[in-house]
Protein backbone atom coordinates (compact mmCIF):
# COMPACT_ATOMS: atom_id res chain seq x y z
CA UNK A 1 0.00 0.00 0.00
CA UNK A 2 1.48 3.16 -0.68
CA UNK A 3 1.72 6.00 1.64
CA UNK A 4 -0.44 8.74 0.98
CA UNK A 5 2.24 11.23 0.48
CA UNK A 6 3.52 8.97 -2.27
CA UNK A 7 0.55 9.17 -4.28
CA UNK A 8 1.48 12.10 -6.19
CA UNK A 9 4.95 11.00 -7.02
CA UNK A 10 3.45 7.19 -8.01
CA UNK A 11 0.23 9.34 -10.40
CA UNK A 12 3.24 11.09 -12.34
CA UNK A 13 5.03 7.78 -12.51
CA UNK A 14 2.11 6.18 -14.00
CA UNK A 15 1.66 9.17 -16.32
CA UNK A 16 5.37 8.74 -17.70
CA UNK A 17 4.90 4.55 -18.17
CA UNK A 18 1.82 6.17 -20.46
CA UNK A 19 3.36 8.30 -22.06
CA UNK A 20 6.44 5.85 -22.35
CA UNK A 21 3.98 3.46 -24.41
CA UNK A 22 1.93 5.52 -26.50
CA UNK A 23 5.45 6.69 -28.06
CA UNK A 24 6.38 3.46 -28.50
CA UNK A 25 3.11 2.74 -30.59
CA UNK A 26 3.75 5.56 -32.78
CA UNK A 27 5.24 8.16 -34.67
CA UNK A 28 5.54 11.13 -32.20
CA UNK A 29 8.46 12.13 -30.78
CA UNK A 30 8.10 13.05 -27.43
CA UNK A 31 11.16 12.80 -25.90
CA UNK A 32 11.24 16.36 -24.92
CA UNK A 33 7.91 15.91 -22.55
CA UNK A 34 9.19 12.59 -21.27
CA UNK A 35 12.41 14.36 -20.21
CA UNK A 36 10.16 17.15 -18.22
CA UNK A 37 8.08 14.66 -16.78
CA UNK A 38 11.30 12.68 -15.54
CA UNK A 39 12.80 15.97 -13.98
CA UNK A 40 9.43 17.05 -12.61
CA UNK A 41 9.32 13.69 -10.93
CA UNK A 42 12.68 13.71 -9.96
CA UNK A 43 12.38 17.62 -8.30
CA UNK A 44 8.87 16.36 -6.59
CA UNK A 45 11.04 13.14 -5.06
CA UNK A 46 13.90 15.45 -3.55
CA UNK A 47 11.47 18.10 -2.63
CA UNK A 48 9.07 15.51 -1.00
CA UNK A 49 11.69 13.22 0.90
CA UNK A 50 13.58 16.45 1.97
CA UNK A 51 10.82 17.20 4.33
CA UNK A 52 9.51 13.86 5.44
CA UNK A 53 7.45 13.97 8.83
CA UNK A 54 8.36 11.58 11.82
CA UNK A 55 5.40 9.52 10.74
CA UNK A 56 5.95 9.76 7.22
CA UNK A 57 9.50 8.00 8.22
CA UNK A 58 7.36 5.33 9.95
CA UNK A 59 5.03 4.71 7.08
CA UNK A 60 8.29 4.27 4.87
CA UNK A 61 10.47 2.04 7.27
CA UNK A 62 7.36 -0.36 7.27
CA UNK A 63 7.11 -0.42 3.11
CA UNK A 64 6.30 -3.97 2.22
CA UNK A 65 9.01 -4.00 -0.67
CA UNK A 66 11.80 -2.50 2.09
CA UNK A 67 14.85 -5.16 2.21
CA UNK A 68 14.53 -7.57 5.53
CA UNK A 69 17.12 -8.84 7.46
CA UNK A 70 18.27 -12.20 4.94
CA UNK A 71 17.75 -9.36 1.49
CA UNK A 72 21.05 -7.95 3.63
CA UNK A 73 22.50 -10.97 4.36
CA UNK A 74 22.58 -12.73 0.57
CA UNK A 75 23.34 -8.99 -0.79
CA UNK A 76 26.44 -8.50 2.05
CA UNK A 77 27.36 -12.26 2.04
CA UNK A 78 29.56 -14.31 0.14
CA UNK A 79 28.04 -17.58 2.37
CA UNK A 80 25.88 -17.99 5.14
CA UNK A 81 25.11 -21.05 6.98
CA UNK A 82 22.02 -20.44 8.92
CA UNK A 83 21.28 -22.19 12.43
CA UNK A 84 18.42 -23.22 13.37
CA UNK A 85 16.89 -24.03 17.06
CA UNK A 86 17.03 -22.99 20.72
CA UNK A 87 17.75 -26.04 22.26
CA UNK A 88 15.05 -25.68 24.43
CA UNK A 89 11.76 -25.17 22.87
CA UNK A 90 11.89 -25.06 19.22
CA UNK A 91 13.02 -22.98 16.04
CA UNK A 92 11.35 -19.49 15.81
CA UNK A 93 11.27 -18.21 12.26
CA UNK A 94 10.87 -14.71 13.22
CA UNK A 95 14.34 -15.28 14.06
CA UNK A 96 16.89 -15.94 11.94
CA UNK A 97 20.51 -16.29 12.14
CA UNK A 98 23.96 -17.90 11.55
CA UNK A 99 27.47 -17.69 10.10
CA UNK A 100 27.94 -15.45 7.25
CA UNK A 101 31.57 -14.41 5.48
CA UNK A 102 32.27 -10.30 4.37
CA UNK A 103 35.42 -10.63 2.71
CA UNK A 104 37.97 -11.88 4.88
CA UNK A 105 35.70 -11.87 7.77
CA UNK A 106 33.36 -13.98 9.46
CA UNK A 107 30.89 -12.75 11.25
CA UNK A 108 27.35 -14.13 13.33
CA UNK A 109 24.23 -12.47 11.84
CA UNK A 110 21.30 -12.20 13.42
CA UNK A 111 17.97 -10.44 13.00
CA UNK A 112 14.16 -10.71 12.95
CA UNK A 113 12.46 -11.53 9.75
CA UNK A 114 8.99 -10.50 8.65
CA UNK A 115 7.22 -11.90 5.31
CA UNK A 116 6.51 -10.46 1.88
CA UNK A 117 3.06 -12.02 1.49
CA UNK A 118 0.34 -13.28 3.49
CA UNK A 119 1.61 -16.97 4.34
CA UNK A 120 5.32 -15.54 4.60
CA UNK A 121 4.17 -13.33 6.96
CA UNK A 122 1.93 -16.22 8.86
CA UNK A 123 5.17 -18.09 9.15
CA UNK A 124 7.64 -15.56 10.33
CA UNK A 125 5.03 -14.19 12.18
CA UNK A 126 5.20 -10.61 10.58
CA UNK A 127 9.05 -10.53 12.45
CA UNK A 128 7.95 -10.73 16.27
CA UNK A 129 10.12 -13.12 18.39
CA UNK A 130 8.97 -15.90 20.79
CA UNK A 131 11.21 -15.91 23.94
CA UNK A 132 12.33 -19.49 21.67
CA UNK A 133 13.56 -16.43 19.10
CA UNK A 134 15.78 -14.61 21.67
CA UNK A 135 17.25 -17.56 23.25
CA UNK A 136 17.99 -19.07 19.52
CA UNK A 137 20.10 -15.68 19.62
CA UNK A 138 21.35 -15.60 22.42
CA UNK A 139 22.72 -19.04 21.57
CA UNK A 140 24.51 -17.99 18.33
CA UNK A 141 26.11 -15.12 20.29
CA UNK A 142 27.47 -17.50 22.53
CA UNK A 143 28.58 -19.85 19.78
CA UNK A 144 30.04 -16.47 17.90
CA UNK A 145 31.78 -15.90 21.10
CA UNK A 146 33.50 -19.42 22.17
CA UNK A 147 34.90 -19.23 18.07
CA UNK A 148 35.79 -15.31 18.65
CA UNK A 149 33.99 -14.11 15.78
CA UNK A 150 31.86 -10.65 16.00
CA UNK A 151 28.05 -10.38 16.42
CA UNK A 152 26.09 -8.19 13.67
CA UNK A 153 22.37 -7.87 14.73
CA UNK A 154 19.86 -6.52 12.17
CA UNK A 155 16.64 -5.18 13.85
CA UNK A 156 13.13 -5.07 11.92
CA UNK A 157 10.52 -5.85 14.44
CA UNK A 158 7.02 -4.20 15.47
CA UNK A 159 8.07 -6.26 18.74
CA UNK A 160 8.36 -9.08 20.44
CA UNK A 161 4.83 -11.44 20.46
CA UNK A 162 2.72 -10.57 23.28
CA UNK A 163 0.50 -13.66 22.88
CA UNK A 164 -0.25 -15.27 26.19
CA UNK A 165 1.82 -18.41 25.08
CA UNK A 166 4.76 -16.23 24.50
CA UNK A 167 4.73 -15.07 28.38
CA UNK A 168 4.01 -18.58 29.62
CA UNK A 169 6.98 -19.14 28.30
CA UNK A 170 8.73 -16.50 29.54
CA UNK A 171 9.20 -13.53 27.14
CA UNK A 172 10.34 -11.07 29.38
CA UNK A 173 13.35 -13.09 30.87
CA UNK A 174 14.45 -14.13 27.88
CA UNK A 175 14.74 -10.09 27.21
CA UNK A 176 16.00 -9.65 30.10
CA UNK A 177 18.37 -12.34 29.91
CA UNK A 178 20.04 -11.34 26.15
CA UNK A 179 20.24 -7.50 27.87
CA UNK A 180 22.14 -8.67 30.46
CA UNK A 181 24.30 -11.82 28.22
CA UNK A 182 25.08 -8.78 25.46
CA UNK A 183 26.67 -5.90 28.11
CA UNK A 184 29.57 -8.24 29.01
CA UNK A 185 29.81 -10.46 25.59
CA UNK A 186 33.89 -10.99 25.02
CA UNK A 187 33.08 -10.37 20.80
CA UNK A 188 32.65 -6.73 19.01
CA UNK A 189 28.72 -6.37 18.83
CA UNK A 190 27.30 -4.14 15.69
CA UNK A 191 23.63 -3.34 15.84
CA UNK A 192 21.93 -2.14 12.85
CA UNK A 193 18.07 -0.60 12.79
CA UNK A 194 17.37 -1.64 9.16
CA UNK A 195 12.78 -0.85 9.86
CA UNK A 196 11.04 -0.85 12.69
CA UNK A 197 12.36 -0.92 16.03
CA UNK A 198 9.68 -1.35 18.31
CA UNK A 199 10.05 -1.61 22.29
CA UNK A 200 12.04 -4.59 23.85
CA UNK A 201 11.79 -6.91 20.96
CA UNK A 202 13.74 -4.36 19.36
CA UNK A 203 16.45 -4.21 22.35
CA UNK A 204 16.18 -7.33 22.82
CA UNK A 205 19.33 -8.05 20.33
CA UNK A 206 20.69 -4.16 20.08
CA UNK A 207 22.92 -4.06 23.13
CA UNK A 208 26.39 -3.16 21.02
CA UNK A 209 29.44 -1.66 20.61
CA UNK A 210 27.97 0.22 17.99
CA UNK A 211 24.09 1.07 17.50
CA UNK A 212 23.41 2.47 14.25
CA UNK A 213 20.27 3.61 12.27
CA UNK A 214 19.10 3.23 8.58
CA UNK A 215 17.75 6.69 7.61
CA UNK A 216 14.35 6.05 7.38
CA UNK A 217 13.84 3.91 10.28
CA UNK A 218 12.33 4.32 13.98
CA UNK A 219 13.36 3.40 17.16
CA UNK A 220 10.94 3.52 20.38
CA UNK A 221 9.73 1.90 23.38
CA UNK A 222 6.29 1.71 21.64
CA UNK A 223 4.69 2.22 18.43
CA UNK A 224 3.13 5.88 17.41
CA UNK A 225 -0.53 3.90 17.20
CA UNK A 226 -0.19 1.99 20.16
CA UNK A 227 0.57 5.14 22.06
CA UNK A 228 -2.26 6.83 20.42
CA UNK A 229 -4.44 4.33 21.51
CA UNK A 230 -2.85 4.24 25.42
CA UNK A 231 -2.95 7.96 25.73
CA UNK A 232 -5.96 9.34 23.12
CA UNK A 233 -7.79 6.14 23.36
CA UNK A 234 -7.98 6.42 19.36
CA UNK A 235 -5.48 5.43 17.16
CA UNK A 236 -5.74 8.28 14.83
CA UNK A 237 -3.57 10.50 17.09
CA UNK A 238 -0.64 8.01 15.78
CA UNK A 239 1.02 11.70 13.94
CA UNK A 240 0.84 13.58 16.89
CA UNK A 241 2.20 10.72 19.07
CA UNK A 242 5.51 9.98 16.45
CA UNK A 243 5.97 13.39 17.01
CA UNK A 244 6.01 13.69 21.12
CA UNK A 245 8.23 9.76 20.77
CA UNK A 246 10.79 11.42 18.83
CA UNK A 247 11.86 8.21 17.36
CA UNK A 248 13.52 8.52 14.24
CA UNK A 249 17.06 8.13 13.37
CA UNK A 250 17.80 12.11 13.91
CA UNK A 251 16.34 12.02 16.86
CA UNK A 252 18.32 9.33 18.41
CA UNK A 253 21.27 10.30 17.55
CA UNK A 254 20.82 13.81 18.81
CA UNK A 255 19.63 12.38 22.15
CA UNK A 256 23.30 9.99 22.11
CA UNK A 257 20.94 6.72 22.01
CA UNK A 258 22.66 5.51 18.63
CA UNK A 259 25.87 6.34 17.24
CA UNK A 260 25.55 7.13 13.88
CA UNK A 261 22.84 7.04 10.75
CA UNK A 262 23.31 5.17 7.46
CA UNK A 263 22.24 7.59 4.54
CA UNK A 264 19.43 5.80 2.32
CA UNK A 265 19.06 6.39 -1.20
CA UNK A 266 16.36 9.00 -2.25
CA UNK A 267 12.84 7.78 -1.80
CA UNK A 268 14.45 4.71 1.07
CA UNK A 269 16.19 1.65 0.81
CA UNK A 270 13.57 -0.21 -1.20
CA UNK A 271 14.34 1.89 -4.38
CA UNK A 272 18.06 0.19 -4.33
CA UNK A 273 18.16 -2.40 -2.05
CA UNK A 274 22.16 -3.57 -4.03
CA UNK A 275 23.27 0.15 -3.01
CA UNK A 276 21.76 0.20 0.61
CA UNK A 277 23.02 -3.37 1.20
CA UNK A 278 26.81 -2.34 0.04
CA UNK A 279 26.50 0.93 2.50
CA UNK A 280 25.64 -1.21 5.38
CA UNK A 281 28.29 -3.77 4.09
CA UNK A 282 30.71 -0.94 4.19
CA UNK A 283 29.54 0.39 7.64
CA UNK A 284 29.83 -3.18 9.50
CA UNK A 285 33.42 -3.17 8.36
CA UNK A 286 34.63 0.35 9.08
CA UNK A 287 33.03 -0.26 13.09
CA UNK A 288 34.88 -4.27 13.06
CA UNK A 289 37.87 -2.92 12.43
CA UNK A 290 37.53 0.10 15.45
CA UNK A 291 36.53 -2.46 17.61
CA UNK A 292 39.28 -4.81 16.40
CA UNK A 293 41.72 -2.66 18.13
CA UNK A 294 40.21 -2.29 21.24
CA UNK A 295 41.19 -5.15 24.35
CA UNK A 296 38.30 -7.40 25.30
CA UNK A 297 38.13 -5.59 28.45
CA UNK A 298 38.04 -2.20 26.96
CA UNK A 299 35.08 -3.26 24.28
CA UNK A 300 33.16 -4.56 27.59
CA UNK A 301 33.86 -0.84 29.95
CA UNK A 302 33.06 1.27 26.93
CA UNK A 303 29.69 -0.79 25.83
CA UNK A 304 28.71 -0.92 29.67
CA UNK A 305 29.50 3.03 30.50
CA UNK A 306 27.52 3.96 26.85
CA UNK A 307 24.36 2.62 28.04
CA UNK A 308 24.58 3.53 31.74
CA UNK A 309 24.74 7.20 30.75
CA UNK A 310 21.67 6.84 28.61
CA UNK A 311 18.42 8.61 29.98
CA UNK A 312 20.87 10.82 33.09
CA UNK A 313 19.27 14.10 32.99
CA UNK A 314 21.88 16.49 34.55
Amino acid sequence: MIPEFEKPIADLETKLAEMKEAAANSQVDVSDAVSLLEQKIQNLKIETYKNLTRWQRVQLSRHPERPYTLDYIHRMTEQFIELHGDRTVRDDPAMVGGFAKIGNQTYMIIGQQKGRNVKQRQYRNFGMANPEGYRKALRLMKLAEKFNKPVVTLIDTPGAFPGIEAEQRGQGEAIARNLREMAVLKVPIICIIIGEGASGGALGIAIGDRVIMLENTWYSVISPESCSTILWRNRSYKEQAADALKLTATDMKGNGLVDEIITEPLGGAHTNPAWIAEAVKKNIQKHFAELNQLSVEERIAQRIAKFSAMGVVQ
